[in-house]
């Protein structure tokens, strides 16, 4: 198995993505190539001690920035380190990708070099929602889809359902839409459309609607709405667990009372910071592409580039994309039937 990185993406590059290629190769013993700017790759590279001939280094002269619009990028800077990741997964020179640049430029790469997979019209991102019994909900779409209809979010799930199977190891997903209320007609004609097409579907634990305040506390393994949707729930949610830290500190930092306390709960303090953290979970998946794509955290340090790798296997050893295929097809033979 070969997973390429994108080694110039992300707020920490080229650092995180070498350092935590390294700490792969360590504790996977993966095969992994890196693009980017040779001389500053092999720099970095040089500073660790791994394995490094499983580490292959592909020159690229250009890099993708945030500001940039992502289709024109894609399309312009056919060079640059994201572009080239990208061809490698299609040309299947390597299994899987990750990355922690533009998201909106990964996405649109996603669609127009690696592609769709035939019979699904719109792909979707999925993020790992951490909740409070140390498990995770995965919440899909989060931001590849603004508009959806109700075919289109029954894709969503069924493409997380596979995923939840196959790489989070879950037998029986939970799945849930998330909406205003949990009452069957709530919602606007979206939501409507999209529950009675869920709640007849056979291959899938569909629990009917749910509402977002109660995500954290595990009630069900998917949570199904549209990219708009999605991406308000992700940052609200982010926002909220950094402002309570921010405050936490604060006020543990106000006496001396308090410093004595925090230093007692030290313990329970960091286990509750790392159950809430990103990059204990990886990336987002990019779901219904023809290859393995996974979005890290732009911040993303080498741990949770490690973490990207280690999911990037996972769904590689999972055939998550064969598994999309096989529900395609099964789902055409039932409209023909």
């Amino acid at each position: 198995m070969k997973i390429v990185i994108d080694g110039m993406g992300g707020d920490n590059a080229p650092m995180a993505p070498v350092e935590g290629a390294c700490m792969a190769v360590k504790e996977y013993g993966v095969d992994i190539v890196i693009t980017g700017d040779k001389d500053q790759l092999e720099a970095e590279l040089a500073k660790h001690d791994c394995d490094k001939s499983k580490i292959e280094i592909v020159h690229t002269t250009q890099i993708i920035t945030n500001d940039e619009k992502p289709v024109a990028a894609i399309r312009r800077k056919t060079d640059s380190s994201m572009v080239v990741a990208l061809n490698m997964v299609k040309n299947k020179e390597a299994d899987a990708m990750v990355s922690a640049g533009s998201t909106g430029a990964l996405l649109s790469g996603g669609v127009f070099v690696i592609k769709r997979i035939k019979g699904i019209s719109r792909p979707c991102i999925c993020t790992a929602i951490p909740t409070m019994d140390g498990g995770v909900s995965l919440l899909s779409d989060t931001g590849a889809n603004v508009d959806c209809n109700g075919q289109q979010l029954v894709d969503f799930a069924a493409m997380s359902n596979i995923y939840a199977k196959r790489v989070m190891k879950i037998d029986n997903p939970r799945i849930a839409l998330a909406n205003i209320g949990t009452e069957e007609g709530k919602g606007n004609e979206l939501l409507k459309t999209t529950y009675d097409l869920l709640k007849d579907r056979k291959d899938m634990n569909f629990i009917g609607n749910m509402e977002t305040r109660e995500i954290l506390n595990g009630v069900c393994d998917v949570v199904i709405c549209d990219g708009f949707i999605g991406n308000v729930i992700v940052k609200t949610l982010e926002g909220t667990v950094l402002s309570l830290f921010k405050k936490m500190k604060e006020t543990i930092m106000s006496s001396t009372k308090a410093k004595i306390g925090a230093l007692l709960m030290k313990d329970s303090l960091k286990g509750l910071k790392d159950s809430l953290d990103y990059s204990s979970h990886g990336g987002a998946p990019f779901l219904g592409v023809e290859g393995g794509l996974i979005k890290a955290h732009g911040s993303s340090d080498a741990r949770a580039i490690k973490n990207a790798i280690r999911q990037a296997i996972q769904f590689v050893d999972g055939n998550v994309v064969e598994e999309i295929r096989a529900y395609i097809s099964s789902d055409k033979e039932n409209e023909d039937k």
